[in-house]
């Protein structure tokens, strides 16, 4: 048997949340993935497969910004597109990654945002 690699302890991890988060339209998921250089965050509706709003670090206001600041202002600005699509309470995927650092910084800002976990 050979050992699991990093990816797919986070992968397995991200399974199990997952079986138990699920959005809807009235409450849809924020979907995390936290990569080297960035952060991406999706507003999801599971129920009708489809995504309501999303926000990448590659965005212009995004990128020049240090990590954790970009994590914030990412989750402020995907708030602001929640709003607009009359989202107001959401559940929180983590996409298998610990509530630390910049996952923790971008559900901060999605809060402040004015979205309710």
């Amino acid at each position: 048997m050979s050992a699991m690699t990093r990816e797919d302890r986070r992968l397995k991890r991200r399974r199990r949340v997952r079986a138990k988060v699920r959005g809807t339209d009235a409450r849809p998921r924020i979907s995390v993935f936290r990569s080297n250089r960035g952060v991406f965050a999706q507003l999801i509706d599971d129920d009708g497969g489809r995504t309501l709003a999303s926000v990448s670090w590659t965005e212009p206001e995004l990128r020049s910004l240090a990590p954790i600041e970009q994590a914030r202002r990412a989750g402020a600005l995907l708030a602001e597109r929640a709003k607009a699509a009359h989202v107001e309470r959401v559940v929180f995927d983590r996409g298998g990654y610990r509530y630390h650092g910049r996952v923790k910084a971008l559900a901060d800002g999605a809060r402040e945002g004015g979205l309710e976990f």
